[in-house]
């Protein structure tokens, strides 16, 4: 049925009596009747009724709206869409078009905003060694009218030092630029996380990658590894994200999972010249950045470090006020007036610049913040990080060994084969098992080679040997019987058990990879791993879990998406740290958040037909598990 609705009119009335709070969303805190009539294209009165029904119709008419249209011809099934259906469908025609970026004539101005740096002057940095890459920008900024954009050429050596110089003068580190068919020059699309995040994240990428796979966008997948690629060979590394303030550090490593997931739905017929590229960068990766001498600690197995000086300058003003307010009374200065002087380092204070070490490597781990790193990062040898290079190990044995017939020469000359890959996996399991397990407590725990000790700090990346199948089948057993049960909760699995966070209060804020609130990356690598050793109902369990509070919140809240969310309570109302990206907009979700969006497809996945429904009823798990 089609309902030929006048859009003004429409919009009005509805908001008028719906909208009672005015923030151009229909909610469940909203006060007015959720009963709203229309008029069919036969003259029939169309009830529409209930906030997620309503909130619906407000949505169909703001993409009529934007199409330029008068009036609107809205399908009655996308008003009463089902929430599985509609979330999908938003998801894979709306949301991923809302995140991606290209740096390129067309792209460049929308890709260089920054919320997190106040600046009228855009930058863009370009590499040393890609000189096609600066003449192609420089030509192009000429023709922006909208911003004033600098493009700058970035030293041949990037150091620390440089890196700071610069923190003044924030802008876009430049990506892959390619040739479309016409022979004209593109810069490689990619995806960003969404609202203050609008720049490509390293491990976020591959998340965003299996839900772009899932809804069929191969080529944006395949885009965004060769932007990986390209940081490896210009940058030195996978990057934070590409701004230059993140270039002294890189992020979680998963480019083999990613080359193996890209590469298995590509289909033209020089794959393997693609998947040679990728393996190299892999390979390079892992030799020149995880086991270089920042990185591979005393233990032969690898930590976080980033080498920045100086607090990061992309933080909220007020994110060290906790840590610094001590330092500051001590000073006889207001805490912005400390912080403003350590940002310049007109003061250096060797307790702040220890702390300072360990919040960069946080922020490498991904993790940022959680009190499991807190103060201690950098002497950790965390499970995350190792479980990813156990899985880089035994990736790159695997496409060597069956993709190049065992004999594969990788970028320094040197020759592989599959036997080296493995025993470096066989080496690096038996340190982990040796230094990370702890039978009594059936968990996986980081250790500390400082102390010479675990942390015993509950943790959900202790699922991440599942993941990396390292773990032994006796492993997995304990960790679903003592740890899992720690960490679910009715929403999915927490950051880390309530137990380990402790107590929350004014001088110890909340941190937001903490209990009680769950991510997306979290809870794909537990189903995963869960699925690799046969626990594929418990993985069913929870991705139940974390869907129906993704829908409900959706439901309830005009479609919200956002970055995070609380799985004690299963709300999206979150205000640890920076907030809760993805709830600000209106009238309509742009975009979601890229790593949701990710979990919603892969968790999708992984359920049965009658789960499915269940879901779409809105049916909680409680009921059902």
């Amino acid at each position: 049925m089609k309902l030929n609705l006048k859009i003004e009119e429409t919009l009005n009335n509805l908001l008028t009596q719906e909208d009672t709070d005015n923030d151009k969303k229909i909610t469940v805190e909203d006060k007015g009747p959720k009963k709203f009539v229309l008029k069919s294209a036969d003259g029939k009165d169309v009830i529409v009724e209930g906030t997620y029904y309503l909130s619906n119709l407000l949505q169909e008419l703001v993409l009529a709206k934007e199409e330029g249209q008068e009036i609107a011809e809205i399908d009655y099934e996308n008003i009463f869409e089902k929430p599985v259906d509609r979330i999908g469908r938003m998801i894979k025609d709306y949301f991923w078009d809302g995140l991606t970026r290209r740096i390129d004539a067309e792209g460049i101005v929308k890709a260089l905003v920054d919320t997190k740096a106040e600046t009228e002057n855009y930058f863009l940095y370009v590499p040393y060694d890609d000189e096609t890459a600066f003449e192609y920008y420089n030509e192009v900024v000429k023709d922006i009218k909208e911003i004033t954009i600098t493009v700058v050429k970035l030293p041949e050596k990037i150091t620390p030092e440089y890196v700071r110089s610069i923190n003044n003068k924030p802008g876009v580190l430049s990506l892959d630029l390619v040739k479309n068919e016409k022979g004209e020059i593109e810069g490689g699309p990619f995806v960003v996380p969404g609202g203050r995040f609008n720049e490509m994240y390293g491990w976020d990428s591959y998340f965003e990658a299996l839900g772009l796979l899932l809804d069929g966008k191969v080529d944006l997948a395949k885009s965004m590894a060769e932007n990986l690629v390209y940081e490896i060979e210009h940058y030195g590394q996978i990057l934070n994200a590409n701004r230059t303030y993140y270039l002294t550090r890189s992020q979680p490593p998963f480019l083999t999972s990613y080359a193996l997931a890209v590469y298995d739905q590509l289909n033209y017929d020089n794959k393997k010249n693609w998947l040679t590229k990728l393996l190299n960068a892999s390979i390079k990766e892992y030799n020149i950045v995880w086991m270089g001498d920042y990185k591979l600690t005393e233990t032969k197995l690898s930590r976080y470090f980033g080498t920045g000086i100086g607090l990061p300058p992309e933080t909220e003003i007020t994110h060290f006020d906790s840590m610094l307010k001590p330092y500051a009374e001590k000073a006889g200065l207001t805490v912005r007036q400390y912080h403003t002087k350590y940002l310049i380092r007109e003061i250096v204070d060797p307790e702040i610049e220890e702390f300072i070490k360990h919040d960069r490597s946080i922020r490498e781990s991904g993790h940022d913040t959680s009190y499991r790193l807190d103060n201690i990062s950098a002497n950790l040898n965390t499970v995350d990080l190792n479980s990813l290079l156990y899985k880089y190990e035994t990736d790159i044995a695997e496409i060597i060994k069956d993709k190049f017939d065992d004999y594969f020469v990788s970028y320094d000359g040197d020759v592989q084969n599959s036997e080296k890959w493995i025993e470096k996996a066989q080496v690096r399991k038996s340190i982990m098992n040796n230094l990370m397990w702890n039978e009594e407590k059936g968990f996986f725990f980081d250790y500390n080679f400082v102390k010479k000790e675990q942390t015993e700090f509950e943790s959900a990346t202790a699922f991440y040997p599942l993941w990396a199948k390292l773990a032994t089948p006796e492993q997995a057993d304990l960790l679903v019987q003592k740890a899992l049960p720690q960490l679910e909760f009715n929403g999915g699995v927490a950051g880390t058990s309530n137990e380990s966070v402790g107590i929350i209060n004014e001088d110890r804020p909340q941190k937001q990879w903490d209990y009680p609130n769950g991510w997306a990356p979290h809870q794909i690598i537990i189903w995963e791993g869960l699925k690799n050793y046969g626990y594929d109902k418990i993985a069913e369990r929870l991705a139940y879990k974390w869907l129906y509070m993704i829908l409900k919140n959706a439901v309830d809240y005009n479609g919200t998406i956002p970055e995070k969310y609380n799985v004690v309570s299963c709300t999206h109302k979150v205000f640890a740290e920076y907030g809760n990206v993805g709830t600000e907009f209106d009238y309509i979700s742009r975009e979601g958040f890229g790593w949701m969006n990710a979990s919603f497809k892969v968790g999708f996945s992984i359920l049965d037909s009658e789960l499915i429904d269940k879901l779409n009823d809105l049916v909680p798990p409680e009921k059902l598990f």
